[in-house]
């Protein structure tokens, strides 16, 4: 079913799973998606072999503050890829995770609905509301296959089909983590689906770890600020 669809970039396919299929609303604050897509940037990169931790100091690791280092200097073809390429190679002291997180994470959203929306996935509409004074646009999905596909590879890893392929077990827990099991139609119980899917995401490389552990702060710091 899925091998013929190719595959998009994790955090194109976070933002289409952090959508309403039909409504195009998100499912959660813009922000915490942006922090979830900044982080399936990152994960994309060290998996290409672009990026790496530095992994050397537990205290910092504990922290999210492990700083970010250039493995191989190359673009990898994508826009948005190559701009997180471009800010690290200039940065001057090397980024911490949590703050490169948090600084890139400012407009992703905008720049990956932008994105998609040129490769032709979301298609935009707008409609009147308050009898024709206002206008409120909505971005949908032209083909609603690039969710589908993504949630039947995160099926098929939680009831034991498949193998966690080290993409799919990044989009399991970055969804775990942002709360998004819940729209993934996939169980009833969403709090045993939500750790099976971490439980999944555990066994992946430590640095992707990392990086899933600092999304998760990051949106936790957001929620915190938030309420006060």
């Amino acid at each position: 079913m899925t091998a013929s669809i190719p595959q998009l970039p994790l955090r194109d396919e976070l933002f289409l799973l952090g959508h309403n299929d039909d409504t195009g609303q998100p499912h959660l604050h813009r922000q915490a998606l942006a922090l979830g897509m900044a982080g399936a940037v990152l994960i994309d990169l060290f998996l290409a072999g672009r990026i790496t931790l530095d992994t050397t100091d537990d205290d910092a690791r504990r922290a999210g503050q492990e700083r970010l280092w250039l493995h191989l200097d190359r673009p990898v073809a994508d826009l948005i890829a190559d701009t997180a390429i471009a800010s690290v190679r200039y940065a001057n002291p090397a980024p911490t995770l949590r703050g490169w997180l948090t600084w890139f994470a400012d407009d992703l959203y905008e720049r990956t609905r932008a994105g998609l929306h040129a490769g032709g996935i979301l298609r935009h509409t707008s409609r009147r509301r308050l009898g024709g004074l206002a206008r409120a646009d909505t971005y949908l999905a032209s083909d609603t296959k690039w969710a589908v596909v993504a949630r039947a590879r995160l099926r098929y890893l939680a009831v034991g089909r498949d193998q966690p392929d080290n993409h799919t077990a990044a989009l399991a827990g970055l969804v775990a983590v942002l709360g998004l099991t819940t729209h993934l139609y996939l169980d009833d119980d969403t709090a045993a689906l939500t750790a099976q899917l971490r439980a999944i995401a555990a066994h992946h490389h430590p640095a992707v770890r990392d990086i899933t552990a600092a999304v998760d702060a990051a949106v936790g710091d957001l929620a915190t600020a938030a309420y006060r």
